[in-house]
């Protein structure tokens, strides 16, 4: 959610059109929650998204629920700390970035979702990497101590991404 919520931030600081919707599963912790987020260059018709172009998928019951509708030509980033199968799909580019150990091998063992909105931001160019670090300072100003463990996962992210991009091209 917090990866959605400072994607579509930094979209709206960048003076695109945002839309950012959080769902939330009826448990509390730890229960099924997505968002979806959708930045344009132009006003956005309709907030409702069936066939997204992207999926960031961080655990595996998103992969198997969302992989499939993912457009083709489209793109799949899966946390391969978690996932331990990819989404088949020979349609779109899949990317495996291990999320979680990437965070934890900086300290920073609630960064996942810091480090894939790196790689996202890094692979679609939705938005700058220097918007999104802005926005992730701004978020953690008051609490200084998360800021630069955040931005370094951030980081991290798009360099994980890029190293696989490279393998690729």
């Amino acid at each position: 959610m917090m990866a959605g919520k400072l994607l579509a931030e930094a979209g709206m600081e960048e003076g695109k059109q945002v839309i950012w919707i959080p769902s939330y599963g009826p448990e509390m912790r730890g229960g099924t929650a997505y968002c979806t987020v959708v930045i344009a260059d132009h006003p956005i018709g309709s907030p409702v998204i069936n066939n997204p172009v992207h999926l960031i998928a961080m655990n595996r019951p998103s992969l198997e629920k969302f992989a499939p509708m993912v457009q083709p030509k489209g793109m799949i980033i899966i946390n391969s700390s978690l996932i331990l199968i990819t989404s088949d799909r020979k349609d779109v580019d899949e990317y495996l970035i291990p999320c979680n150990k990437i965070a934890n091998d900086l300290g920073n063992i609630r960064g996942p979702n810091m480090v894939v909105l790196g790689a996202y931001v890094a692979a679609s160019k939705s938005v700058g990497l220097d918007t999104a670090e802005h926005i992730i300072r701004q978020e953690f100003q008051k609490k200084p101590q998360f800021v630069d463990l955040n931005v370094a996962a951030m980081k991290a992210g798009a360099e994980a991404i890029k190293e696989q991009m490279a393998k690729v091209n």
